[in-house]
């Protein structure tokens, strides 16, 4: 008696879920030490399957200096979710901090390991000036 594919595709759902969970909750963990400030605003990555977004937020007066993402035209990018990609948006994100005025950041990399394309990104952020 083995599981139907209905069972089967169940378990993956329960298993993608879990995922999401533990995630959210290190990115919670993380929150609660890494905050953003005007002088040094904290720089939040989110990626999905296809794109990779970044951010600068100044937490104390709740608004976002600047953004950089994938899907950013100025960017250059072909495809959206590779460390070719992390690389350019960290690249534009750098630039963009540079023309607000913006060197000293807050690294907040959402939950995700520092690994692959967050580390590739963070490694293109710093080479272009910025200090975290």
């Amino acid at each position: 008696m083995g599981l139907s594919t209905q069972d089967s595709g169940l378990k993956d759902m329960d298993r993608a879920k879990e995922r999401r969970i533990s995630r959210d909750r290190i990115r919670e963990r993380i929150r609660r030490t890494v905050t953003g400030t005007a002088e040094r605003p904290r720089l939040a990555v989110k990626k999905s399957l296809k794109h990779i977004y970044v951010q600068l937020i100044d937490d104390a007066a709740g608004k976002t200096i600047a953004a950089a993402s994938s899907r950013d035209k100025d960017a250059g990018i072909k495809g959206g979710s590779n460390q070719a990609a992390a690389k350019a948006v960290g690249a534009l994100i750098a630039k963009k901090a540079k023309d607000k005025g913006v060197t000293n950041v807050v690294f907040d990399r959402g939950g995700y390991q520092y690994h692959g394309n967050i580390k590739a990104l963070a490694d293109a952020a710093r080479e272009n000036g910025l200090k975290f």
